[in-house]
């Protein structure tokens, strides 16, 4: 099946190039010029994935972030006219699962588009545990007990690999090259905002000890069990 693309800009020649791109690699597009516009197409119908511009007038990119992550986990990659770390952090913090910097290559977005629909697909290893912590890679599910784990598709790529490999320390570099690829540049820091997201989320439901930090070093799994009188 194609995926669905929302592409949210409010430059019509960015939005014209980026539907090109993703016609050409045989998806789906739908467009949209202003960030209400794109919540108000998304109560309709929910795309698999939204293309979001940071730099948008009246309702930002973060802000729009911050009301389609109230409604859904939808994967979003974040397009911005600057290249700074901060802004990056902000996005994935608030929930972003990609990002790239204005100018652009249609042939890298298509790419990271690709990429990041493929972390919600099932691989060879379905179901994974961990403690009270499961997690179904094929219907993208997390669960902790009977209770679930609203993940976006980066934050359950990165789960799964720690999953994957319960007993192992793995570096940050390790980690950004499994879930963004071999020729990603993004920092360590990256990886930090998508950890903290998943422990709080984790620890909302009971399990504080989800994801360990070995200092100076990488992140293990914790012992991933719930504290008693959790359900």
């Amino acid at each position: 099946m194609m995926p669905n693309i929302l592409i949210v800009d409010d430059d019509a020649h960015i939005r014209g190039i980026v539907r090109i791109a993703a016609e050409n690699a045989g998806m789906n597009t739908t467009e949209a010029a202003s960030g209400q516009l794109a919540l108000d197409m998304m109560q309709q119908r929910m795309p698999d994935l939204v293309i979001l511009d940071v730099g948008m007038p009246v309702m930002n990119g973060f802000e729009c972030c911050r009301h389609i992550r109230s409604l859904s986990r939808v994967p979003i990659l974040f397009l911005t006219a600057r290249d700074e770390e901060v802004d990056r952090v902000v996005g994935f913090e608030l929930g972003a699962d990609d990002y790239v910097s204005k100018p652009f290559s249609p042939r890298e977005l298509v790419l990271r588009i690709k990429a990041i629909l493929s972390r919600g697909k099932g691989t060879d290893e379905d179901f994974l545990k961990h403690g009270d912590i499961r997690l179904d890679t094929r219907a993208h599910l997390c669960r902790l007990g009977s209770m679930e784990i609203p993940l976006t598709a980066t934050e359950f790529a990165l789960l799964a690999m720690l999953m994957r490999q319960p007993e192992k320390m793995l570096d940050r570099n390790t980690l950004i090259e499994g879930i963004y690829g071999r020729n990603s540049v993004l920092s360590g820091r990256t990886i930090d905002s998508h950890v903290r997201n998943v422990r709080a989320k984790a620890a909302a439901l009971g399990c504080p000890d989800l994801i360990r930090t070995v200092r100076g070093a990488g992140l293990r799994l914790g012992i991933c069990r719930l504290e008693q009188g959790t359900q």
